[in-house]
């Protein structure tokens, strides 16, 4: 009769051990979780490191510019600026410049004013550098015409050239080259050229 108390109390102190180990074991799974779950870095998505290293690309806007068209007066010609719009950045002169030739180059006769340029003629480039402009033409700019078709699409280049500073200096290529004799009439141009020079030395 007297064995049966302690066998309770043996039984009693083996489940509270069991149920100790148990609480121990539950809190240190916990406690590795919440480790893992805090010590885990954020990885940045590949799309914003990437985005970081671009630069976007400089804005474009709607611009006015001036090409210059000729007029038949009856006597002779004369150049007539025509305002045009186009896309270009404002901070870079040579791509406004450029995008003016293509306008002038795709300009259409009205009926009073029109282009003594050559059809097929196209802009390879164009390089600002300081008061100077440079127009890298096809060759198609040196073909057919007479001197007065000759002197007027150089007049419409020089002034179509400097409208954004009227005094630069031009200098006209063709496929890369600088022209100094224009047509089988051998028309002169006796580079750089000027708005002023023009008008002194080249009559329309």
């Amino acid at each position: 009769m007297r064995e049966q108390p302690r066998n309770n109390r043996i039984s009693s102190g083996v489940i509270a051990a069991v149920s100790a180990a148990v609480v121990a074991v539950s809190s240190g799974v916990a406690w590795i979780t919440w480790q893992a779950t805090n010590n885990t870095q954020p990885v940045n998505p590949p799309k914003e490191r990437v985005s970081q290293n671009n630069t976007k690309p400089p804005a474009t806007t709607e611009q006015t510019a001036e090409i210059y068209l000729v007029r038949d007066t009856g006597k002779n010609l004369e150049l007539v600026p025509l305002p045009v719009k186009v896309s270009a950045s404002k901070d870079k002169p040579s791509e406004f410049i450029a995008a003016a030739f293509n306008g002038l180059l795709t300009a259409k006769n009205d009926g009073d004013t029109s282009s003594t340029i050559p059809l097929g003629t196209k802009v390879l480039g164009v390089k600002i550098e300081n008061d100077a402009v440079r127009v890298n033409l096809s060759e198609e700019f040196t073909s057919g015409g007479g001197s007065a078709s000759m002197t007027g699409r150089v007049g419409q280049v020089v002034y179509t050239a400097t409208s954004l500073n009227p005094n630069a200096k031009v200098y006209i290529d063709v496929n890369g080259k600088q022209l100094d004799v224009l047509g089988g009439e051998g028309l002169e141009l006796d580079q750089p050229l000027t708005r002023d020079s023009f008008a002194k030395n080249y009559q329309l």
